[in-house]
């Protein structure tokens, strides 16, 4: 996207917000961006978006089995819960929302006869500021998207870098709001399921008891995003990026030195997110979305299993949101944390058996010899 675009989107958020302050039960105020011309001439840094499938494409195969014409046939009756605490942190950064019908909450006047929900979290670090203004701002600029709904992928991807510019040009008016947050969204339409990621929160699926990740933790370790960062002039420090960030991709962090640029290529940290689209079937239990506190001790695997257990107990969405934030406590997290969940079905999860992979444990030789050299020592 062009920097001029990007600061003129900026402008007219900033000025809608100076004449407007009604706000809505999650705080959101209602921001009503022209983004049609805009959408004529933005282009996108990278080719991820017009390479993936869009979300119109997807249809329902003709299937020749029954099984397989049972779990086309599959209609999700959503239902949601959320759950979040402080921890051990001073100060609490998290922050998520919730939201039924996208469009209906906003007055889109979408034609489609499905509902889009819209499920989010976001961990600030540096403060609050920045997960706040993702919450308020993001899900209208998506709304209001030229693409929005039948191309999702493309309007949320480009959603993300608006919202980024639009805090850019927040912040450099208010010193006091410079800080960053990582961002995950969940966007249910019909039978389609597009998580976009930009950060260490994660989502995960439960299909039949079994986890599916449904996004890549980014961090600077990670072999593909350390190359990406030092395509981009940036460097890795005893795991964080450029020796301040413990997460390479994430949106806000204007004011910190050698992080973003207004350039074309952008800088070392990233606010475009990773999407993983998915077709829902019967199989398809829930979907878990957490912020890292929560997967600082648990697996994914191990949060399914949890979650599987306690909605099979009692079967409510909420009150297995917290006892999942009450175990990780129990578990050691000293972080803030966050889980929203969101359930495909009414009844609880089937009791099943899931098979485990068996995975051969092993050591390289170059790790056998520095165990060799420890117990020497």
């Amino acid at each position: 996207m062009r920097v001029q675009e990007a600061e003129q989107v900026a402008q007219e958020i900033e000025n809608l917000d100076n004449r407007r302050r009604s706000t809505w039960p999650l705080h959101c105020e209602l921001l009503h961006t022209q983004m049609e011309n805009l959408d004529k001439t933005s282009s996108l840094r990278t080719s991820s978006v017009e390479n993936s499938c869009p979300l119109e494409s997807i249809s329902e195969d003709t299937m020749i089995t029954d099984k397989k014409q049972i779990l086309v046939s599959f209609v999700p009756a959503l239902r949601s819960g959320e759950w979040s605490d402080i921890g051990e942190r001073p100060y609490m950064e998290d922050t998520h929302i919730c939201i039924g019908d996208l469009a209906n909450k906003f007055n889109n006047n979408m034609h489609s006869e499905e509902a889009v929900s819209f499920y989010g979290v976001f961990d600030g670090h540096g403060g609050k500021s920045a997960a706040q203004f993702v919450r308020d701002h993001l899900p209208t600029v998506i709304v209001e998207d030229a693409n929005f709904p039948l191309e999702l992928e493309k309007a949320v991807t480009r959603s993300f870098l608006v919202t980024d510019a639009a805090f850019a040009k927040r912040s450099s008016l208010e010193s006091s709001l410079s800080s960053g947050t990582t961002a995950l969204t969940a966007i249910i339409f019909g039978r389609s399921l597009l998580v976009a990621n930009a950060g260490d929160c994660r989502a995960v699926l439960s299909r039949r008891g079994r986890a599916i990740e449904m996004s890549k933790d980014h961090r600077p370790t990670c072999s593909k995003e350390r190359m990406r960062i030092e395509s981009l002039g940036g460097f890795v420090d005893d795991g964080y990026l450029n020796g301040q960030l413990g997460v390479s991709r994430a949106i806000g962090d204007w004011h910190l030195d050698g992080m973003k640029e207004t350039s074309e290529k952008g800088g070392p940290l990233s606010a475009e997110p990773e999407l993983k689209l998915t077709t829902l079937t019967k199989e398809d239990e829930f979907l878990i979305i957490g912020s890292d506190g929560i997967w600082d001790v648990f697996s994914s695997q191990n949060a399914v299993d949890f979650a599987r257990r306690r909605l099979q107990e009692h079967n409510n969405e909420k009150l297995c949101c917290k006892e999942i934030v009450h175990e990780a406590k129990k578990r050691g997290s000293i972080d803030n944390l966050t889980v929203v969940m969101v359930c495909f079905n009414s009844d609880p999860p089937p009791h099943v058996i899931v098979e485990r992979t068996r995975v051969r444990r092993s050591i390289s030789v170059e790790g056998l010899q520095n165990l060799r050299c420890l117990l020497e020592e």
